[in-house]
């Protein structure tokens, strides 16, 4: 019951999972949120949430970027189980659009067809992980999206974009999806949201700004965006060389 759970049980469920912290980490999080829950309601007293004075366990952060040729195998790789018919045609667009977009999954899964709107080639969240947001697709999403619409196998009748298998839904499980996808491309140590890792990582070696980035990805905070700066060290000594170079050219 929950006026029955000690900190020993929530100390005890998280060792349990110490060889995973960042999973173990998580999990303390929704139980925090659990028993804040349960006190505001009145089903525990107040200042007696069972996770308090547990530490998380150090977590390492984890930084896996698609290479060029990575991204063009996981590309031929979609594109092969869809024509064999061993993935749905909702996996494999919601691979796509992420790579595409740099959007996080929930923003993709979730994706209405009213959100979309084609004449100014922009995508209007209402909601997201950041509150209302404008994604600016570009001609090269915006041609998927209508290849989705056009495709005989999408609903007419279904709101979503990334439909599931029941009616009016979206398709909410893209864990084992993803799983095949990554084997049969050879990249298994490659997570979902290592997507959109990658596609900060392509915006930096485009010599984008960091301002920039955090516009594309939907950051609200500065500091969010500025785990990539390490990355901006390529497009800056290609800039110098450039520059050199000019200049080596006329003093030569």
């Amino acid at each position: 019951k929950i006026t029955d759970v000690t900190r020993a049980d929530i100390s005890a469920f998280h060792h349990t999972r110490r060889k995973s912290p960042y999973e173990a980490n998580r999990g303390l999080e929704i139980i925090s949120k659990m028993f804040n829950l349960a006190e505001m309601w009145g089903l525990r007293p107040d200042g007696t949430n069972p996770r308090r004075h547990i530490k998380k366990y150090p977590e390492k952060k984890r930084e896996r970027f698609l290479t060029p040729d990575e991204t063009k195998r996981l590309g031929a790789t979609l594109k092969q189980m869809h024509a064999e018919g061993v993935e749905s045609h909702s996996a494999v667009n919601c691979i796509k659009l992420l790579l595409l977009t740099g959007c996080r999954l929930s923003e993709i899964q979730t994706l209405q067809w009213k959100f979309i709107d084609w004449a100014d080639s922009t995508i209007k969240l209402p909601d997201s992980k950041t509150g209302a947001r404008v994604i600016y697709a570009g001609e090269h999403v915006m041609e998927v999206l209508r290849a989705i619409k056009a495709h005989p196998d999408t609903p007419a009748n279904n709101p979503y974009v990334i439909y599931g298998t029941l009616e009016g839904a979206y398709l909410t499980d893209m864990q084992k999806p993803w799983r095949r996808i990554r084997k049969r491309a050879g990249l298994e140590d490659v997570r979902i949201h290592d997507l959109r890792h990658s596609f900060a990582s392509y915006a930096v070696s485009q010599g984008m700004s960091l301002p920039m980035i955090g516009k594309l990805l939907g950051h609200t905070q500065v500091q969010t965006t500025a785990r990539y700066a390490h990355l901006m060290s390529d497009p800056i000594k290609q800039a110098a060389g450039q520059v050199s170079g000019n200049i080596a050219g006329l003093v030569a």
